[in-house]
């Protein structure tokens, strides 16, 4: 089972790590980093790297895509060579994801017309645009394609994945084997929870991932 998690700068590094750390747990998964060119792309931080080891051309049908997001995902949505590739490989793919702002990239392909997804919270209604129906859930699957929220969703949304791939038992026994057991010391992880000044200081500024 190929799954290709796309690289690009200026990512957010957990939108790709999190699902990673599910999905390569996955009984015959061969993940695979991948970018328009290999090499390293530089997180938002710009602190952290991380090496994409193949060319997208070298994997134009993985079985799983998955798109992260991050600040540089605007540069992407008018990369026709990233577009050209998402849409080669969501033709033949048994799943196509995303994580936060990389559900943006997946509309400016077109593979979103229709179809329920979500992202970032702050950058939810852009999906609308798009030709998405954007939903405010966490995860949201609608046929092939699951969208998550914001960057920590991306591992609800690899063991979603991993639970329709594998079955409850290596779900349940990937998230044991991380010990996802969240506990936030604060309430203030959703736009409805979050301190005002603490929205309007995220709504001020660029999405993250």
């Amino acid at each position: 089972m190929d799954i290709a998690i796309l690289l690009f700068d200026r990512l957010t590094a957990l939108d790709a790590i999190g699902p990673y750390e599910v999905l390569s747990r996955l009984p015959g998964a061969k993940v695979t980093f991948v970018a328009t060119e290999p090499g390293v792309k530089r997180t938002d931080t710009g602190a952290l790297g991380l090496m994409a080891d193949a060319a997208t051309a070298d994997l134009p049908h993985p079985d799983i895509l998955l798109i992260p997001g991050g600040p540089g995902q605007m540069a992407l949505m008018d990369d026709e060579a990233v577009l050209s590739w998402v849409r080669g490989a969501h033709e033949t793919s048994t799943w196509t994801t995303s994580v936060c702002t990389g559900s943006l990239v997946l509309g400016a392909a077109g593979v979103l017309e229709g179809k329920k997804a979500t992202t970032y919270w702050a950058a939810l209604e852009h999906l609308r645009g798009l030709g998405a129906e954007p939903v405010e859930q966490r995860v949201v699957v609608d046929g092939k394609i699951v969208t998550a929220a914001g960057v920590s969703a991306g591992i609800d949304m690899a063991l979603t994945l991993a639970a329709s791939i594998a079955g409850d038992f290596v779900a349940q026994t990937i998230q044991l084997g991380i010990e996802y057991a969240p506990e936030p010391p604060f309430d203030a992880g959703s736009p409805k929870t979050a301190p005002k000044e603490s929205v309007d200081f995220i709504r001020a500024g660029s999405p993250r991932g």
